[in-house]
């Protein structure tokens, strides 16, 4: 199966879905907004950046931390306030 023919899938696949009237229709969504939406995920339940990086399929884990630096900014706030909560019940 060629990638082209997943990708070409998604808004038939949308569209279907969209056309039962649900109660929330889903967005326009491409096949790589996925991707994004499973390593943003992984990332905010805190999974270690080597793991998603293997999962995404980057050869370094750099690569991952440049493009997802405002979902690890995110967990870096969430462990500030963690420590913060924690010094206060000490």
């Amino acid at each position: 199966m060629y990638p082209d023919t997943v990708s070409s899938l998604m808004p038939v696949l949308i569209k279907a879905y969209n056309d039962t009237k649900p109660k929330k229709p889903l967005p326009r969504a491409r096949l790589h907004d996925l991707r994004h939406l499973h390593a943003t995920t992984l990332l905010l339940a805190g999974v270690p950046v080597h793991v998603v990086a293997a999962r995404l399929g980057h050869s370094d884990p750099a690569i991952t931390l440049r493009v997802y630096a405002h979902v690890i900014s995110e967990q870096m706030a969430s462990a500030a306030d963690v420590f913060a909560n924690a010094i206060k019940a000490a």
